[in-house]
């Protein structure tokens, strides 16, 4: 029976959500890779004892995170029966639903049927009454907003979720959501969006400035770029990496002369923290408070033990963050 490290507060720091209640850890664990039905289950469960050992307690998933979809979902409810839902009140878990899940015009994108209905399926599959944080996942562009907001208003009401979120909204989706929501005092407090030194199109609408300002979290997906800000392609494309092995979202193509010096260059600059590459990264999204916490992804324990250690990263001088953005 899995016993949790009794020390495992005191390696993480947690960040208060928003305005709401909620802390979440500076590192979440998401399960979108390596938890699907092509993996193998002792690892899975390796990677979420270890996260939940080193203080890691938000563990993020979606009904179609697989392959195949729903899978993702089924092997947590497995690992959570093996002994680590005995922390469940511990533990903060999230799901989302907006991309296709099943056949038919029912099992996709924001209307108030296929929303709950995904949650039931999820709930089921993780062998969960409620959820933390339900998510919808995209913008629909046809259903109204209103029907998709009062749905996730209707979710926290019968107690399936205690709070709600939204990914992949921009600003003036995120304003028209919250809009809605605070005229039904729904409890939402999160965006989730994809955010590295790579891609920061957070900044550039003015999603992140905006959250901060108005008491909305932001959690950053892809904060490593699928593996890009770490040092494993300085020196060629390793065989057991994500290009080789699954490359539906991280193409050969994207490893460009021009994107090889800025990461040799970024390298250069984490040496010099006593960091790698990858740490310095993470610590990058979080330097200005306005994030709540980076999501990332695991294929080994060893990868989580090495991304926990941001909690200890110095503060960016102002000469590195002038360098980096020149690099970058």
């Amino acid at each position: 029976m899995y016993i949790a490290a009794e020390d495992r507060y005191e390696k993480m720091k947690y960040v208060r959500c928003g305005k709401s209640g909620l802390k979440l850890p500076m590192v979440s664990l998401g399960l979108w890779h390596n938890f699907g039905s092509n993996a193998g289950f002792d690892n899975m469960k390796a990677l979420c004892e270890t996260a939940f050992d080193n203080g890691i307690t938000h563990f993020d998933l979606a009904n179609n995170y697989g392959p195949v979809p729903g899978s993702a979902e089924e092997n947590f409810g497995r690992i959570l029966r093996d002994g680590l839902g005995r922390y469940r009140d511990e533990m903060v878990i999230s799901t989302k639903a907006g991309y296709e899940m099943w056949d038919g015009p029912y099992g996709n994108w924001g209307s108030r049927k296929y929303l709950i209905a995904s949650l039931d399926q999820s709930l089921k599959r993780m062998g969960l009454d409620y959820v933390d944080i339900f998510y919808h996942h995209r913008p629909d562009p046809e259903t109204p907003l209103e029907e998709t907001m009062l749905a996730l208003d209707s979710i926290v009401k019968s107690g399936k979720a205690l709070y709600v979120g939204i990914s992949n909204y921009n600003k003036i989706q995120t304003e028209e959501a919250v809009k809605i929501l605070t005229e039904l005092k729904t409890p939402f407090i999160i965006n989730q969006r994809k955010y590295s030194m790579f891609v920061r199109d957070i900044e550039q609408d003015g999603l992140k400035s905006y959250a901060a300002a108005n008491g909305i979290g932001i959690i950053a997906f892809c904060p490593l770029a699928q593996g890009l800000l770490t040092d494993k392609y300085l020196h060629g494309i390793p065989e057991d990496s994500r290009i080789r092995t699954d490359g539906r979202f991280l193409k050969e193509s994207a490893v460009t002369p021009e994107t090889l010096n800025k990461i040799a260059a970024l390298n250069e600059i984490a040496k010099e923290r006593g960091e790698s590459l990858a740490q310095m990264a993470l610590a990058w999204v979080l330097r200005d408070g306005e994030v709540t916490s980076v999501l990332i992804g695991a294929s080994k324990p060893s990868q989580i033990l090495e991304n926990c250690r941001i909690v200890n990263s110095a503060e960016f001088t102002t000469e590195q963050l002038e360098r980096i953005e020149n690099i970058l």
